[in-house]
């Protein structure tokens, strides 16, 4: 979550009197995350999350988005609902974006994960995947092989240093040779489950939010993200508990298949340098009037070297 777009009580008023949620009482920008202009807004009904869509999200593609957080809420899963305004539309306008209101999920992201955390984030990975398998919408992946080909260009035209490096490592994974995985199992993935998209409330996920990335690719892929997201330190070192932690909860719902397990290697160090180069393409790129701190790339490629080296294995 960030901020990007300001909204200032004058400009929600009109647009929040649409979903008939009462006097606004509280309009305070999220500033964590680094996609989309949040709010949290406190009115008559309660708390929510007012959302404003930005550049990379596309604006085509909400509609699969917020129906899949429907779509699993509706099966028992911790997600947010979007609400519908008098028109029974979910989706509206807000300062020249795109803009939604979703209910205010309890509790807080943890930083740190205990083990018992990482096993529970797991389970409620494989649990999404299972829920999801009957969403009949399709949304392809926005950070596939085309669009990573695409970043790679964009950032290698402004790229100096150890940026260039950092491209230079990541090549062999974006061009034509990169691993092809298009035979895997696949379904609606969440395709950025980080620590700060999953919600604590005592011993419990009480939360997963943040669905703006879904999309329908290989299952396998969205582990593989989540074991490189929960599983590694800040610098990118491994955390050999972690990562089994976390693997172990998921497999307890959702076995993987032999042919899953052997392209997990391939797939974490694509993971590893999606992320890296969004990373890089947002700190090359980076709108200093937003309230947002772009994250440093480096520690994220890290990951690749540990992924690579599981790939020399195999």
């Amino acid at each position: 979550m960030a901020v990007f777009t300001p909204v200032d009580e004058a400009d929600a008023e009109p647009f929040i009197s649409r979903f008939g949620l009462g006097r606004l009482r509280g309009l305070t920008p999220i500033a964590e995350g680094v996609e989309n202009t949040n709010y949290r807004l406190d009115v008559d009904q309660g708390s929510f999350v007012l959302t404003l869509f930005e550049g990379r999200t596309d604006a085509a593609a909400l509609p699969f988005c917020l129906g899949l957080t429907r779509h699993a809420a509706e099966r028992g899963l911790p997600c947010a609902r979007a609400l519908t305004d008098e028109d029974g539309g979910m989706i509206g306008r807000l300062n020249d974006r795109p803009a939604a209101i979703l209910n205010w999920l309890p509790g807080a992201a943890r930083p740190r994960p205990t083990l018992a955390d990482q096993t529970a984030a797991g389970v409620l990975l494989a649990r999404l995947h299972l829920a999801a398998a009957d969403y009949p919408a399709h949304r392809d992946n926005p950070v596939g092989p085309a669009a990573r080909r695409a970043l790679f260009a964009r950032c290698g035209a402004r790229a100096t240093g150890a940026d260039r490096a950092l491209l230079e490592r990541m090549a062999p994974w974006v061009g034509d040779g990169a691993p092809d995985f298009t035979g895997l199992p696949r379904g609606p993935i969440h395709a950025d489950y980080f620590p700060d998209n999953i919600l604590f409330e005592g011993g419990a996920v009480s939360g997963l939010i943040d669905f703006y990335f879904a999309c329908v690719d290989a299952l396998a892929y969205d582990l593989a993200i989540a074991l490189s997201a929960w599983g590694f330190d800040e610098n990118g070192a491994p955390l050999p508990a972690a990562l089994k932690a976390f693997q172990a909860g998921y497999e307890s719902i959702r076995p993987l298949t032999e042919a899953e397990r052997a392209a997990l290697p391939g797939l974490g160090a694509v993971a590893a340098v999606r992320f890296t180069l969004t990373r890089l393409h947002d700190r090359l790129f980076h709108d200093p009037r937003a309230l947002v701190t772009p994250k440093d790339p480096a520690p994220f490629l890290r990951r690749l070297d540990w992924w690579a080296d599981l790939t020399l294995a195999a």
